[in-house]
């Protein structure tokens, strides 16, 4: 098997140097620097967009249905847990149905979606002996599940000023998200970098109680955006996620008295003659109700702080296109007893367009260290790497090789170090 994956990946690398260039640099509209205030729905709505040319309709009455496929396959080439397997394999598949309120009965500034999700996976960084989790793609079990992954309404007040967003959603996407693109300028870059690992989507310090992926859950979201630079935003989410309740699985909300709050302030500016766009996010937060590390570990509150931000650091082609290198960083801590990391730090780089005739490209590296709960593990911190280099070969369709090396995985002390390629596509539609 590991040949065959080291093939795989030798093969696509080769090919990489005489694909036609087909991935073209994007221009994006400027938004605003808080991820809240931008709308995140699946897919390019591709597919309804050819099938509504085919069908000669025009108007499409607000009603937007997109989608994506992303999967990967894993080898551990050395180190993890006795007896790890050394191949896995994970698929994710959703589909979201959206309905633009405005468009539908003059409603304005108003959404509606809802969005379904199924997911059928292995135990990949546990094999590896990961905590923080070198693939972020499984999660906690079950690993195979179908979901109601997303259903609310958000509406936009006083010129999008004042933004909040009611029912089932995925806080990651709006609190802690490094990911994000940077806004003020015409040459946004889409996302801050491709990396996989799990710390990057969400802060190791609230493993185990934020909801996201693929744990969503209920909750209440504000926002005030009074310029593009600046934002605040608050919310309040189902918190029965820290008792190790499958928020994600459940229909409906569970109106308990557990409860899990977050705030969040930032804003953006552009550096230098070449306005160079940079973020900066601050976020503080509190879990409400019981916390279980393990059957052993319960505490009845938590609270903690994190940050997070990015800065476009070089342009290849100054206003011409996004190409260049940016870097991101990222810290988290907490006072809880029981979570499993306790204190998170992670930085990366990330190269854009970089490679002649190949602007939509993308390659990357970053790092990700977290200290352990002593009370749990053994050893007191796991430190991983991580690299990528990320290309659309066709349009909507991407491929991404990685490399990731954890010197010290944190499931036991006497763990090896551990290496693991991954080869992930992802499908938009």
């Amino acid at each position: 098997m590991k040949i065959f994956l080291r093939g795989i990946i030798a093969s696509f690398l080769s090919m990489l140097l005489i694909f036609p260039v087909i991935a073209s640099a994007r221009e994006s509209n400027s938004i605003s620097s808080n991820p809240a205030a931008t709308n995140t729905l699946a897919g390019t709505a591709a597919l309804q967009k050819a099938i509504e040319k085919r069908l000669g309709i025009t108007n499409d009455h607000g009603i937007r249905l997109g989608g994506a496929w992303v999967g990967d396959i894993n080898e551990l080439f050395s180190g993890g847990v006795h007896d790890a397997d050394h191949f896995s394999a994970n698929s994710l598949f959703q589909l979201s149905l959206s309905a633009d309120g405005e468009k539908m009965a003059g409603w304005k500034g108003s959404l509606f979606d809802i969005e379904l999700l199924q997911f059928n996976g292995q135990n990949t960084n546990g094999e590896a002996g990961s905590v923080q989790g070198y693939n972020s793609l499984p999660g906690p079990p079950p690993l195979n599940r179908t979901e109601l992954y997303q259903l609310w309404y958000r509406q936009e007040l006083f010129d999008e000023k004042v933004i909040f967003r009611i029912g089932k959603s995925v806080p990651t996407f709006d609190f802690n998200n490094v990911i994000n693109r940077v806004p003020l300028n015409h040459t946004d870059i889409p996302a801050v970098t491709g990396l996989i690992y799990t710390p990057i989507f969400v802060n190791a310090s609230l493993i185990g109680v934020l909801p996201g992926y693929y744990n969503s859950a209920y909750g209440l979201e504000l926002t005030i955006a009074p310029t593009k630079q600046w934002y605040l935003s608050a919310a309040v989410y189902d918190g029965n996620g820290a008792q190790d309740v499958q928020t994600g699985i459940k229909v409906g909300p569970t109106l308990n008295g557990v409860y899990f709050y977050i705030g969040e302030t930032g804003f953006s500016w552009l550096l230098g003659k070449n306005e160079k766009p940079g973020k900066l996010g601050l976020g503080v937060w509190h879990q409400d109700g019981p916390i279980t590390g393990s059957p052993d570990l319960v505490e009845n509150a938590a609270s903690g702080f994190y940050l997070f931000g990015s800065q476009r650091l070089w342009y290849k082609d100054p206003g011409v296109n996004y190409s260049g290198i940016s870097g991101f960083y990222q810290y988290g801590i907490n006072n809880s007893d029981v979570l499993p990391m306790q204190q998170y730090v992670g930085a990366g780089l990330t190269g854009f367009g970089l490679i002649p005739q190949r602007i939509g490209d993308t390659i990357g590296a970053g790092f990700a260290l977290s200290w352990l709960n002593q009370e749990s593990f053994s050893r007191r911190t796991e430190l991983m790497f991580q690299a990528y280099y990320q290309t659309e070969i066709i349009k909507h369709v991407i491929l991404e090789p990685v490399i990731s090396y954890i010197p010290t995985p944190g499931a036991a002390s006497d763990l090896n170090p551990a290496w693991a390629g991954t080869l992930r596509a992802v499908i938009l539609f």
